[in-house]
């Protein structure tokens, strides 16, 4: 008995990292197949198209939602949680890519841990020892390090204005973060990642009928994949995995995983287009590792200590 409980706490113990990282490491594929289907069809057909195609996989699971109990007030958590990610979330990350290099957006996402601190403790009254601190500071150096080592890229004609987008990005991955962590106590990671593709769908489809927007006028295999991909596992899986992270633990924990981001793009650009790591993107690479480790020991103790305080606080507020 005592051997049966003990692997089950081990399991709920380990669920949360491995949600988290399969989570990084579908985000991390996203900048591949969004340079794919970028080259052949505009940004906001691109994740329309995404939203749209997961939407359509969540409705065999809609009458299974209807068993869900909402609680009072918290419909404006929801949109708030939609509005922030993938709504405005993807507006300004495909205006970031379009001004700046992916090197110096990841230098900018290496700033969501932090802002997710503060939100957290602000709204969630999540407390932060100073080991997770040290985890937080020592994994956005080496985020920051494997930014500023990594090849730079001619297409950014305005890096102020793209990074600035990027700011702007990672404060509403960060609002979506604090907003799940308070859902996530009442609803399955299911139904909220199917509320965030419908919402993503209902939010890009005017933007389909803007003069600005170029409609796809043929059928191309390779951006049409890299859509699909999208949609499934970017949006879809990806966004399953990180509701069941930010589940068990609290959201400023969960956030230093992002760290992981630029880690796992520069690992596919070695799989996938034969790029190599120097020794200064290793080096940064296991600084990175390191943060997350060191930040992820250092929350367990206060996650069990805090998670449900704030919890009820939240609801005793609403």
């Amino acid at each position: 008995m005592m051997n049966g409980i003990g692997m089950k706490r081990e399991g709920i113990e380990w669920l949360p990292l491995v949600s988290l990282v399969a989570a990084m490491l579908l985000w991390a594929s996203s900048f591949v197949a969004l340079k794919l289907a970028f080259r052949s069809y505009d940004p906001m057909v691109v994740i329309f198209g995404r939203m749209f195609l997961a939407s359509l996989f969540f409705l065999p699971f809609i009458p299974s939602f209807r068993r869900i109990r909402f609680r009072r007030g918290d419909l404006k958590y929801l949109v708030l949680m939609a509005l922030c990610e993938p709504c405005l979330y993807f507006v300004f990350e495909a205006r970031a890519m379009e001004n700046t290099t992916a090197s110096q957006a990841g230098m900018i996402t290496a700033m969501m841990p932090l802002l997710v601190a503060v939100l957290a403790w602000f709204f969630l009254r999540e407390q932060i020892s100073r080991l997770t601190l040290a985890g937080f500071l020592l994994a956005i150096v080496g985020a920051g390090w494997l930014s500023l080592s990594s090849p730079g890229d001619a297409y950014a004609p305005n890096p102020l204005l793209g990074n600035f987008y990027e700011f702007l990005a990672m404060i509403c991955a960060a609002g979506y973060t604090v907003a799940l962590r308070h859902l996530s106590a009442g609803y399955p990671p299911l139904f909220m990642a199917a509320f965030q593709a419908f919402a993503g769908s209902l939010f890009f489809f005017p933007f389909l009928l803007l003069p600005q927007t170029v409609l796809p006028s043929e059928f191309l295999l390779v951006p049409a994949l890299a859509i699909a991909y999208l949609g499934i596992f970017v949006t879809l899986v990806a966004y399953t995995c990180y509701n069941i992270g930010v589940k068990h633990i609290p959201a400023s924990q969960a956030a230093v995983f992002v760290n992981l981001i630029p880690v796992f793009s520069v690992l596919m650009a070695m799989l996938f287009l034969g790029e190599r790591l120097n020794l200064q993107q290793l080096a940064a690479s296991a600084l990175v590792l390191a943060g997350v480790l060191i930040s992820r020991h250092g929350g367990r103790k206060s996650s069990r200590q805090t998670a449900e305080p704030a919890a009820t606080a939240l609801t005793e507020e609403s």
